[in-house]
């Protein structure tokens, strides 16, 4: 989805919504399921956020009606300035570009950066332990789309740190990226972890844990087993990317968007993609995946309800037969129809797509009910999301 159809689509997304808003609000129901309460209130609460965001578009045309937003470029203005006075650097193992590892790279970065930062990532294999500091914002990392460079590691939850404690989920990441408005273009993030044993606790083996917020990953790999992309926390984006594991391997609190990405299960068993840990009512948190493919061995569930109120739609996304009747696991959560589970799906295609085994407490949604979800809106992504092209090009070197 280009970002010059989005305000277009945004807005036509809003007046769609408007028209089946007060029939959310008042058609009387029973009083039956609270299910039907949450998810009014969960749609109600995305059709508020697009009217939110149609004010910050509206202030395009006139006075910025936000303090943190440009009323010429529309971006924050933290993001403006910092595009405005770009550096970049090579990164060559072979000791022909300005550094010759990546955490050598980042060192030279001040901690508290204000400007974007390109590192151009020659072909290779990386292995490095990489970790962003919180500090150290508007980092990017550029490969080689013909021979990306690989990103590996092989730690899991319990390899010992240099204190001698175990790493636990959190730390086990090939690369961790803690700052704000990180990209990275054309890259392979790696965990090579062994499968674990059936019945092992042990298999957590994270290959990016990304706890930043706004970031975008265009065209990358994340491969692992266990937990391969660990989803932490914040607004991300992730558009063109191949993302495989076996349990689990699209965890965590973040809201996403995911657009055109291929999800590959390598499961021996029985798994689940993703474990959106939305845990409290109040979180702005929740995977979105649009335009996506899902493929690969055993047999999978969608998502499991790794929070009490977690949240999941695919739409327009091919699903091989891998994906189980079922769709969902409710796991420990033993009434995710009042909990405030909501896992939904719209318009999607493939033989695991067939909705007639379906929990009776996953919803199949309508357009209207779909549209906030369908759109880097759903993100704030106008705020924010760059043309990679425009984002890795320099200005000086």
């Amino acid at each position: 989805m280009g970002s010059e159809g989005r305000p277009a689509l945004l807005l036509s997304a809003i007046l769609l919504l408007s028209a089946s808003y007060l029939p959310l609000q008042t058609t009387s129901r029973p009083l039956q399921l609270k299910e039907e309460d949450d998810y009014v209130r969960w749609v109600r609460w995305n059709v508020d956020k697009f009217r939110e965001r149609a004010v910050i578009l509206s202030s395009k045309a006139g006075k910025d009606v936000s303090p943190e937003i440009s009323s010429s470029s529309g971006l924050d203005l933290k993001l403006e300035k910092a595009e405005a006075s770009k550096v970049r650097y090579s990164v060559s193992q072979d000791g022909t570009g300005d550094f010759s590892s990546i955490r050598e790279a980042l060192d030279a970065i001040p901690k508290k950066n204000a400007e974007r930062v390109i590192l151009d990532i020659k072909p290779g294999i990386y292995r490095e332990k990489v970790v962003i500091p919180k500090t150290m914002s508007f980092v990017t990392f550029l490969g080689d789309a013909t021979s990306p460079p690989v990103l590996t590691g092989n730690d899991t939850a319990f390899t010992r740190g240099k204190d001698g404690k175990f790493m636990k989920t959190f730390h086990s990441a090939t690369v961790a990226v803690n700052g704000d408005y990180f990209i990275a273009v054309n890259i392979i993030f790696e965990n090579t972890a062994p499968y674990p044993e059936k019945g092992s606790k042990e298999g957590q083996a994270v290959a990016l844990r990304v706890s930043g917020n706004k970031a975008a990953f265009y065209n990358c790999s994340f491969d692992g087993v266990q937990d391969t992309l660990y989803d932490h926390k914040g607004l991300h984006y992730f558009n063109g990317c191949f993302i495989q594991g076996a349990i689990d391997f699209i965890c965590g609190y973040g809201r996403s968007f995911y657009e055109n990405c291929h999800l590959n299960s390598i499961s021996k068993g029985v798994a689940s993609l993703t474990a959106q840990k939305r845990s409290r009512r109040s979180m702005d948190s929740g995977f979105s995946f649009v335009n996506s493919t899902i493929t690969g061995t055993g047999s999978v569930y969608l998502g499991r309800a790794w929070g009490d109120h977690s949240r999941v739609v695919f739409s327009y996304t091919f699903m091989e037969k891998l994906v189980l009747p079922e769709g969902w696991n409710s796991w420990r959560v033993r009434r995710p129809e009042l909990s405030g589970v909501f896992y939904g799906e719209y318009n999607c295609s493939g033989p695991g797509a067939d909705w007639t085994g379906r929990v009776h407490w996953a919803h199949l949604l309508t357009e209207e009910e779909a549209q906030p979800f369908l759109g880097t809106y759903y993100v704030e992504g106008d705020t924010w999301l760059l043309n990679p092209t425009t984002a890795t090009t320099s200005l000086k070197a």
